[in-house]
């Protein structure tokens, strides 16, 4: 009998593959080694395949649809409404074969390799950033242990730098100057590395338009354009703006019952890194605001009546609205007429 849908449960070393013909009965449920993968699905004719957007989804659909088959990639808070009972790998193979049939259940677009070394610059450049904190903050804490502290912010380290370069300051031990120099040298491989990776982005922004029309938007800059370029490639896939910033988790939680609408915080149900630059840029539109209260009479109105943090969350919502028209529409940001008046 034919295999119409299969669902795969993607795994390090053994996946789990569950096929159902036209009249739903089960064909197979069986494990696979990751070598019996590919020549297990070339051998079957072509057919609709099911599995969660984790990690390696991408490479796999890809292959997949060279082989002919059509892969719906899904997310794993709805893959998780179709589990039965129990955790295991034939239970989650069946709930992914039983989700990719579902007419409302939303699919994850396949990314390509290019698009996926792009968004991968980003994380490993926030890594190195982290790595980069850290290592500041152990040096302030060694240094503090001795009596050296220094002010904060950049200009406080470059003392604290000096310090352990110097070898005649007598405040530091042989030994301590020897591991902090480690972690000096730490710090600047650190900002090496950072730094080739904004100019590799700066040159990437230089030659996308829809990045250079992002940058447009008062609180987007290289870093954020580029970030949603690549995260997401085609802005179609949203219906309207609010699907958008929906996706991103800066929309309000809405827990309504009984003709009641209640709306909370933020949902949080989204892309953490998007979400994060949409509401960093936002504050620098609200020091901005501050400054130049005409240029921004809905943001100084706003302020007036909500607290600083809701007003940021409530722009980098907005930037977001207005981030997908951009891209939608293929056009650049235009200032109000009534803000500049």
């Amino acid at each position: 009998m034919q295999v119409i849908t299969i669902g795969i449960d993607l795994a390090k070393n053994v996946f789990q593959v569950h096929g159902v013909d036209a009249n739903d009965k089960v064909i197979f449920n069986k494990p696979l080694r990751r070598s019996q993968v590919l020549p297990f699905f070339a051998e079957l004719a072509p057919c609709l395949i099911g599995m969660e957007a984790c990690a390696s989804a991408h490479y796999w659909a890809r292959e997949l649809k060279k082989l002919g088959h059509s892969v719906r990639m899904m997310p794993a808070k709805d893959v998780m409404a179709y589990v039965k009972r129990g955790k295991n790998d034939a239970i989650d193979a069946a709930a992914c074969c039983e989700a990719v049939r579902r007419p409302t259940v939303r699919t994850v677009p396949v990314k390509t390799p290019e698009q996926q070394a792009q968004l991968m610059q980003h994380r490993v450049r926030e890594l190195l950033i982290g790595q980069r904190t850290q290592s500041i903050n152990a040096l302030r804490s060694h240094l503090a242990e001795l009596g050296i502290v220094a002010a904060q912010g950049y200009e406080g380290l470059k003392v604290l730098l000096a310090i352990v370069a110097d070898s005649s300051d007598t405040r530091l031990p042989e030994h301590a100057r020897a591991s902090l120099s480690a972690l000096v040298a730490q710090i600047a491989s650190c900002q090496a590395e950072i730094g080739a990776i904004d100019k590799r982005l700066l040159a990437q922004h230089r030659k996308c338009e829809d990045s250079k029309r992002l940058e447009t938007i008062p609180s987007i800059g290289v870093i954020g354009a580029t970030a949603i370029v690549a995260t997401v490639p085609d802005a179609s896939i949203f219906k309207t703006g609010r699907d958008f910033a929906s996706w991103i988790g800066i929309v309000p939680r809405e827990d309504s019952t009984g003709g009641k609408r209640r709306l909370g915080p933020i949902s949080k149900q989204g892309d953490r890194y998007l979400r994060r630059l949409l509401i960093v840029g936002a504050f620098a539109v609200l020091r901005q605001a501050r400054a130049h209260p005409e240029k921004y009479p809905w943001v100084t109105q706003l302020l007036a009546r909500k607290p600083a943090k809701v007003v940021a969350v409530a722009i980098a919502n907005k930037t977001a609205r207005i981030a997908w028209a951009l891209l939608t529409k293929k056009e650049n940001y235009r200032v109000q007429t009534n803000a500049v008046a």
